[in-house]
């Protein structure tokens, strides 16, 4: 607010407190002195617009031959006046350039330009205020860093090689003059009006650009120019078209808050430093193919009415998409995320497409809380990569978001992105159960066991206290209570829990769910890995194929020995050495928890059936046929057979026990027939039919195969869902 402004509400005031006036004049006078501040206030809109003073030369050379001192620099202040740069006053505008330039540019004492709260009527050409930088020579590199040098050869070598082309292509002469433009000074355009086209184009800035607040309304073109300082132009508004195409931003640019009304291009332009887009608008084509962003680029709580293109650009650093807005396509074809992409609390009602994109190791594309309908968006990407970087940190508040993904997913019938984000889905779920199982209740915790997780005995306190007149609905509600602060909640936030009393029974439920849904992880991805399902049916077969092997040739040592032969016993474990070593290779690549997949399968495999056998040795096998294999074979044809529906012994009709016959001990691939043995029990499928035989066999053996059956029964339905799950059209063949 103005000075005279503050005056009036002064006397506003003293009305009102009738300092001046009583009765009803009072309150008439008051009300009419209201209204009129009312208007007089620029906030209201009813302010009476003053145009600037007008600026004749003798206003200009008065203030370019008396500058002002602002921030330690030498300044002309052209502030808060109309200049008139169109046609109609040529004679002016010449002056105005000649005069500006030779004060500005010339010299060894560089003065800035400030602009602020102008209008400018006409074209405003900023290459007439530039000096132009001779093709060959270095009489202006003391003025450079040593990037900025190296740039300004790579113009001067890109501008020659143009100009020879063109001479070659067009057969025209070699032109007078050639080179860059160079504007030394500071640049201050804050709160301009400009009313004619800005035409900036392959200038090199070599001081600061504020151009806050500014409004635009015939075209920019800064195209292939580059900033060596800061540039702001936050606030600002284009009504036209804006290009920044080929720029470069040698430290960090400024445009928040700023909008776009008319078609904005970047494309090929490079940021060095920090890019800030935040709360900009885009109304229009927004073109950035192409574009280079060496550090984080922010494009948080922006609105993208219009079309938007990152085309085949860089980002190097991280993405900051947060709260933003799509109504329009979105493309990122073929661009490169070197880091994070942060798409919390986006709203997309259009296409986003990543197709193509090469993503970093690290990378992840964050879309927690994210407003995502697939009746009006589409979420694009590479077969078997898009969903593999998808990343939401909890379950709550994401459960829908990711079930829509899902089903985009399958829609565009990317079957294994759509099973990569049900993959995370559940992992979450089986986060959040664990937190119910395991998790500290702040409505049922003992103050003990609340000083255990990390809270003070002050805080403890608080909480028994306001639980004995509210429960707590969510943990985030102890930060209602005065002793508790943001650093404590985020310590204790993932051992806590608020929930209703939980009864053993419940407590029971969610440990099954728990222990089921761990194991669905852990060997199957849930559903989405086929190799990771077949490495642990490998491990498991390969382990159950020794142990029924010691058992079957380990009868006994004494009076006779019954015991393999040396090169049969080599052969078994020269290959369970490999078989395993190529299992436990394949798990550290397939598996995402390799040591809790293992150990899963060795807690299915090993404990059973080591009880069994333990107990089988300290009771000694003394029956007939003691020195005769357990296991028989059917006779009658050698081929592959599915064996689904057979169980693990010989039926007892004899018919059928006549054609099966006692595996050959003698034979030096007897040890074929264990493999064979387990393949069948465990993926009921094998070359032969190999069962246990019904006569003369321990009841602990008989249980030994048994287990191993019913656990090869559920495997091989584990087998089966994955395959339908990530095979499409599979399900069908399977279920009909």
């Amino acid at each position: 607010m103005t000075p005279q402004f503050l005056r009036l509400q002064v006397v506003f005031r003293r009305v009102l407190l009738g300092e001046v006036v009583n009765g009803w004049l009072r309150v008439g006078i008051g009300l009419v002195l209201g209204c009129w501040l009312w208007m007089m206030n620029p906030a209201s809109g009813w302010a009476i617009q003053q145009e600037p003073e007008v600026l004749t030369l003798e206003r200009l050379q008065e203030r370019v031959e008396h500058p002002v001192q602002r921030e330690g620099k030498s300044t002309i202040d052209l502030r808060q006046f109309t200049i008139d740069l169109r046609d109609a006053n040529d004679s002016f505008r010449n002056q105005f350039y000649r005069i500006l330039q030779n004060r500005v540019q010339v010299g060894t004492a560089v003065a800035n330009l400030d602009l602020g709260n102008s209008v400018v009527q006409g074209d405003l050409d900023l290459q007439r205020l530039s000096l132009r930088e001779p093709l060959y020579g270095e009489a202006f590199f003391p003025l450079l860093t040593e990037p900025e040098q190296a740039q300004l050869k790579r113009d001067r070598r890109r501008i020659s090689q143009l100009s020879q082309l063109s001479r070659s292509l067009l057969l025209q002469p070699q032109p007078t003059q050639l080179g860059i433009f160079l504007f030394r000074g500071g640049l201050d355009l804050a709160q301009v009006r400009f009313e004619g086209a800005v035409l900036a184009s392959d200038i090199f800035f070599l001081g600061t650009i504020n151009a806050q607040g500014a409004q635009f309304q015939q075209d920019v073109n800064f195209s292939e120019s580059r900033f060596s300082q800061p540039v702001s132009f936050v606030a600002s508004q284009f009504q036209a078209i804006a290009q920044f195409r080929s720029c470069l931003f040698f430290e960090r640019a400024r445009w928040r808050q700023v909008l776009f009304q008319g078609p904005v291009t970047f494309q090929g332009s490079d940021f060095r430093e920090r890019a800030g887009y935040g709360q900009t608008v885009f109304q229009q084509e927004t073109n950035f193919i192409r574009t280079t962003f060496q550090q984080n680029a922010d494009f948080g709580q922006t609105i993208w009415q219009g079309s938007g293109s990152f085309l085949k650009s860089v980002f190097a650093g991280d993405v900051f998409l947060t709260e933003a807005r799509f109504e329009a396509p979105m493309n990122w074809r073929q661009s490169r995320l070197g880091q994070s992409v942060n798409l919390r609390s986006a709203i997309a009602q259009s296409q986003l497409d990543f197709g193509d994109v090469v993503f970093g190791v690290d990378t992840v594309i964050n879309i927690a809380g994210m407003d995502f309908n697939t009746e009006q968006a589409a979420l694009l990407g590479s077969p078997g990569r898009i969903g593999r970087v998808l990343s939401v940190p909890a379950l709550e508040g994401n459960e829908t978001l990711l079930r829509n993904l899902i089903r985009n997913f399958r829609e565009l019938e990317q079957v294994a992105d759509a099973n990569r984000v049900e993959y995370t889905l559940e992992k979450l779920r089986l986060r959040s159960l664990r937190r119910q199982l395991l998790g500290v209740n702040l409505n049922t915790a003992s103050q003990s066991r609340l000083q255990q997780i990390g809270f003070s005995s002050m805080q403890s306190s608080a909480i028994l206290d306001y639980r004995q007149h509210n429960p707590f609905v969510n943990p985030a509600d102890i930060l209602d209570l005065g002793a508790f602060d943001l650093a404590t909640y985020v310590k204790v936030r993932d051992r806590i829990i608020a929930q209703p009393p939980v009864s053993w029974v419940r407590r029971l439920q969610l440990l099954l769910r728990c222990l089921t849904l761990s194991v669905l992880l852990l060997t199957s991805h849930y559903g989405t890995s086929v190799g990771l399902t077949l490495d642990v049916g490998l491990l498991a077969i390969v382990l159950s194929s020794v142990l029924f092997w010691g058992t079957d040739r380990y009868r006994r040592s004494l009076p006779k020995p019954i015991v393999p032969p040396l090169q049969e016993t080599i052969w078994m474990l020269s290959s369970f050495s490999i078989l395993v070593s190529l299992g436990s290779l394949l798990l550290l690549r397939l598996g995402e928890a390799p040591l809790k997949t293992g150990l899963a399968i060795a807690i299915v495999v090993i404990p059973v059936p080591v009880v069994l056998i333990t107990r089988l040795y300290q009771q000694g096998r003394f029956h007939n046929q003691l020195d005769t294999s357990y296991l028989v074979e059917d006779g009658s044809a050698r081929q592959l057979r599915l064996l689904i529906a057979r169980l693990p012994i010989i039926p007892k009709f004899p018919f059928y026990r006549d054609r099966y016959y006692s595996i050959d001990w003698e034979k030096r691939r007897n040890w074929l027939n264990y493999y064979d043995f387990s393949l069948n029990n465990w993926l009921k499928f094998g070359f032969n039919d190999i069962r246990l035989r019904d006569e003369d066999v321990p009841g602990l053996v008989t249980a030994l195969v048994w287990y191993q059956w019913a656990v090869g029964l559920a495997y091989v339905t584990l087998l089966l869902w994955t395959l339908s799950r990530t095979i499409p059209g599979l399900n069908l063949l399977l279920y009909f």
